[in-house]
């Protein structure tokens, strides 16, 4: 993905480190959920009333007090603060390279509105980690905080490409193809991208609302092909707040709906990345043929992760991989969008 870069500049190297921060933030995020970790702190920012998570027998006797309903539980208390600082470090990095970009805003062609963006959406991700945590687990709320950190590293992604082609709005890449083929390419691979979104969103779901192993055969669910479902309490989105969603409320049939439904939109998806790949493979250009090799590569990777989970009934290291292959998928749908409008075509209408 990254041929025929040139020398990066300071920004560009900065940016791909933050993007390899902002993923171990995403890695950690999914084994917080897995571990069942998301409230292994009743309270935010600290960890009961500790800016370090709560260890010795003196400090659990007294956060044990101060929080009488949340006993410490210090395999759950760790992952939780352990997010919270890599995500803190995260936000503090993306506040700097603002304060950067702000005073470099007259150079030409820097990428200010996009790094503002950042700025706001890392804010509003703090904001959904503690409502993650006083609204204790609401899935609309554990989804969106999902989805937020997914953004953040894709527009982190994005910045590092923007930063490496500083030239890209006025020195354009030739392909050799008609101008209604790269249109119909840019068509398709932004239509894989937003299918790609909607993917990761349903998979949000499907683990804030713990319906990962609704099923437990495949490709059968429960033995069969038409098994009990309740898509509408499955797909609620105003139910009530709370009390306390650690463990899931919805009953088996709604689960199995949710993760049904994860399951026919991972086959939309395969569907149009193959018809991308095929696509891009035959395009005149040595870096999407690389690019489409790359996409099936990561494609076939979390397929394979995903059946895993349900065979092997959810190991943690491969439900992990999984949400990181996911954040990898979205990260080269992104490069082929972009890469796509860069293009100009020079082959007239046939």
């Amino acid at each position: 993905m990254l041929s025929g870069y040139t020398k990066l500049s300071k920004q560009a190297r900065w940016a791909i480190v933050f993007c390899l921060l902002a993923s171990v933030v995403v890695s950690l995020g999914a084994y917080t959920r897995l571990v069942h970790a998301g409230l292994g702190c009743p309270d935010w920012p600290g960890c009961y009333g500790h800016l370090k998570w709560p260890d010795s027998h003196e400090e659990i006797q007294i956060a044990e007090m101060a929080f009488p309903e949340s006993p410490v539980d210090t395999d759950k208390t760790w992952p939780e603060m352990l997010h919270r600082y890599f995500a803190s470090a995260l936000g503090f990095c993306i506040v700097c390279m603002s304060v950067f970009a702000w005073r470099q805003r007259k150079v030409r062609l820097q990428p200010l509105k996009l790094i503002l963006g950042l700025l706001v959406l890392v804010i509003i991700q703090g904001l959904f980690g503690m409502w993650t945590v006083t609204l204790k687990l609401w899935p609309q709320v554990v989804t969106t905080h999902l989805l937020g950190g997914f953004g953040t590293l894709s527009l982190l992604w994005l910045l590092f490409l923007r930063l490496s082609h500083r030239d890209w709005q006025s020195t354009r890449e030739v392909l050799t193809i008609a101008k209604s083929k790269l249109s119909r390419l840019r068509l398709i691979a932004s239509i894989g991208l937003v299918a790609v979104i909607l993917q990761i969103t349903l998979g949000g779901w499907t683990t804030s609302n713990y319906a990962a192993l609704a099923c437990i055969d495949f490709p059968t669910c429960h033995g069969t092909f038409l098994p009990e479902v309740d898509f509408v309490e499955g797909f609620n989105v105003l139910q009530e707040i709370g009390p306390n969603y650690l463990g899931g409320v919805l009953d088996n049939e709604a689960r199995t709906a949710i993760h049904l439904t994860h399951r026919m939109g991972a086959l939309v998806v395969t569907a149009i990345l193959i018809i991308l790949m095929v696509l891009l493979y035959r395009a005149d250009s040595h870096n999407l043929r690389t690019l489409a090799k790359v996409m099936g590569l990561v494609l076939s990777l979390q397929i394979v992760l995903g059946i895993t989970n349900i065979v092997a009934m959810l190991p943690l290291s491969i439900a992990v991989a999984h949400n990181a292959v996911g954040a990898l998928l979205l990260l080269v749908m992104v490069t082929a969008n972009y890469r796509l409008y860069r293009y100009t075509a020079t082959q007239t209408e046939l």
